[in-house]
């Protein structure tokens, strides 16, 4: 397999970004024409994808053209926020084949535009932003979603949710609707300062504290801390269910990512290239100084193709189906399957 990744970032929005990321990215592979293109392309091109699409075809010599537009954009090389970018993975594989079962359906998409039965149906892995313009098979999705596979290739995916856990789980012992009043003995304000380090109970950084139900499902945000004692979350919690307390901060997500990166390396092959969706509240702007996570992949996979997005929101498969997640780093390892 012959594959590699380039991005290339100027000050306009035009189809010349995405035909030279696509041109850097067969001169790099060592390929003259693509049989399948990942391009994904900075939010400014939302309403300029169009010419873009049919740039990056054409500098491919392929049809075979999906991505969606995101906040950001980065390869193993680095990554793009602040100006109009495009990035572009390129691949030609050694034969065409059905992809295995076990591999999931790439999906990009808008807020409210997933299918009806995205949860229960395939294994689905990708990108969620807000109003993305989004393609596949070399056309626009006009529909707001797109989706399709890689042939001939096999997958294991590595989720990294940041999350650093606070105690033990405790039960819910009253919650109305969307507001969640006692846990563990205790209202649930005071029940999550006691959880919380000493330096942090005085003012609780809610903005950065979760309540998970379960370790391969999303974690529920918490939206305010009410005079009352009670927090409202985004979701409702049912009596007598199990919770956890937990915090998002830039050290223990950085190792939590590592930790599921040499978990993934030491489970399978060494990966042909890398697919890698994070949340635009988890790369730079949440590190402060550059992308950890994009740093522990490269030390990881050293001189592995990638190609990533940042996004509003990451679907990954969990235990009882495909689940949205936020503020996650979701990445899809892929091999030949010709081996």
């Amino acid at each position: 397999m012959k594959v590699a990744s380039a991005l290339v970032s100027g000050l306009r929005p035009g189809p010349e970004l995405a035909a030279e990321a696509v041109r850097q990215a067969l001169a790099e592979a060592g390929l003259e024409r693509a049989e399948q293109i990942i391009l994904l392309l900075s939010r400014d091109f939302i309403r300029h994808a169009p010419p873009a699409i049919l740039a990056a075809a054409r500098a491919g010599g392929c049809l075979q053209v999906g991505g969606g537009t995101a906040n950001g954009l980065f390869t193993e090389r680095g990554w793009q926020c602040d100006q109009p970018a495009a990035a572009a993975l390129v691949l030609a594989a050694d034969s065409a084949s059905p992809p295995p079962a076990t591999t999931p359906t790439l999906c990009f998409s808008g807020h409210g535009a997933l299918p009806f039965d995205w949860q229960a149906g395939p294994p689905r892995t990708g990108l969620l932003d807000t109003d993305a313009a989004v393609w596949a098979h070399g056309r626009l999705n006009t529909n707001g979603c797109a989706e399709f596979n890689l042939p001939g290739l096999r997958s294991s995916l590595a989720r990294s949710t940041g999350l650093r856990c606070l105690g033990e789980a405790q039960p819910v012992e009253l919650s109305e609707s969307y507001d969640l009043r006692r846990v563990g003995g205790h209202s649930a304000v005071d029940s999550l300062r006691r959880a919380l380090p000493p330096e942090l109970r005085q003012n609780p950084p809610v903005h950065q504290i979760a309540v998970l139900r379960q370790p391969d499902e999303p974690a529920i945000p918490i939206l305010s801390a009410n005079a009352d004692g009670s927090l409202t979350l985004a979701a409702e919690l049912p009596i007598g269910e199990n919770i956890t307390w937990t915090i998002r901060q830039p050290l223990a997500a950085e190792q939590d990512m590592r930790q599921v990166l040499a978990a993934a390396g030491k489970a399978g092959p060494a990966p042909d290239f890398a697919l890698m969706f994070s949340c635009i509240g988890r790369g730079p702007l949440f590190y402060g100084d550059d992308d950890r996570d994009l740093q522990a992949f490269r030390e990881q996979f050293p001189g592995t193709p990638l190609l990533g997005a940042y996004g509003s929101g990451q679907i990954a498969p969990g235990a009882s189906g495909n689940r949205l997640f936020h503020n996650s780093v979701i990445t899809l390892l892929f091999a030949s399957s010709h081996v």
